[in-house]
């Protein structure tokens, strides 16, 4: 099970507390396919929700294939996300009753085919933030200590 990551999205876990990850696929067009395997995609302003029954991404900006033509995809898309009906259901209680939101956290290939891990979400206050860039860099001046010493 080789995978090759096309993006990550470091912001998610800079901005939520994020827990109960997923993989899905993702419903896409061949130039979509080959602009990804360039590596070019963003992530930042994407997230995830159900409608009518189906999971759909939205957000997810894939650059036009330069090599395309006329029939190349719309880069700002809605794309349809490929899970089982359990798993919609579950996160769809969850994003309804305790107000989660569903972020795409990395998108990567495995095995030919593109995915995407979704994980469900909780926004982080500007103190958590802060807390959490306190403490790495006191993890880093700890490091730094012990590097030192040696």
């Amino acid at each position: 099970m080789a995978e090759k990551l096309i993006v990550d999205n470091r912001r998610a876990r800079h901005d939520y507390h994020l827990s109960d990850k997923v993989e899905a696929g993702l419903v896409l067009s061949g130039t979509e396919v080959k602009s990804l395997r360039g590596g070019q995609a963003t992530l930042q302003q994407a997230y995830a929700e159900v409608r009518e029954g189906e999971a759909w991404l939205n957000g997810l900006h894939i650059p036009e294939y330069t090599q395309g033509n006329r029939a190349n995809h719309d880069p700002d898309r809605p794309r349809k996300l490929l899970l089982h009906r359990k798993e919609i259901d579950r996160i769809y209680g969850q994003v309804r009753e305790k107000g989660f939101t569903v972020v795409p956290t990395r998108l990567y290939f495995r095995d030919g085919r593109v995915k995407v891990e979704l994980a469900l979400a909780k926004g982080k206050e500007l103190r958590d933030k802060r807390r959490d860039i306190a403490d790495r860099d006191a993890k880093r001046q700890m490091e730094r200590a012990l590097k030192f010493r040696e």
